[in-house]
């Protein structure tokens, strides 16, 4: 099984990496295959056929399970995970991909932002989006026990898809 994190922070080596790496190794037991920080696609992300890009794309979807990690801006994800997501052909894009949305936040006014802004791009570029989206507070992700509490719910969902998808 290969698992990616993919990094829509526009700082490198961020809390949301972090938290995308740890949500990766409690739900898998393992530490990612690959983490991709896309701030350091940089301009690559505005064009087609950048070959860091397509380097980048081809390891999400050879992954079995991808967490799709951002920060919150004004209410939804960056701008610099979308660009990255607009890579991937609507519906196929990333057929036989666990996705799992992970964004951190201030506070909790955004804790559907998961659910109602990244999923359904996730869903509609093909990814199984099975788990429900987690939305952590950014200064206490590591030590609260929302990140525990939602992989003891989800890890059996995720292991069951992933041993599906080989």
């Amino acid at each position: 099984m290969t698992v990616t994190v993919v990094v829509g922070n526009p700082k490198a080596a961020s809390r949301t990496s972090q938290a995308g790496v740890l949500l990766a190794e409690k739900l898998t037991g393992a530490a990612p295959d690959h983490v991709i920080e896309l701030v350091e696609l940089g301009p690559g992300l505005l064009g087609w056929g950048d070959e860091a890009v397509a380097a980048a794309k081809k390891t999400v979807q050879s992954s079995s399970l991808v967490v799709f990690a951002s920060p919150t801006f004004k209410a939804t994800y960056t701008g610099l995970l979308k660009l990255f997501l607009d890579q991937f052909e609507g519906g196929t894009g990333l057929k036989d991909v666990v996705a799992v949305p992970l964004m951190l936040g201030a506070g909790p006014a955004h804790a559907l932002a998961p659910d109602l802004t990244l999923k359904p791009v996730l869903s509609e570029i093909g990814g199984t989006c099975a788990l429900p989206g987690l939305y952590l507070i950014d200064s206490t992700f590591a030590e609260g026990p929302e990140l525990d509490a939602y992989v003891e719910r989800w890890k059996p969902v995720a292991d069951a898809l992933t041993a599906l998808r080989g």
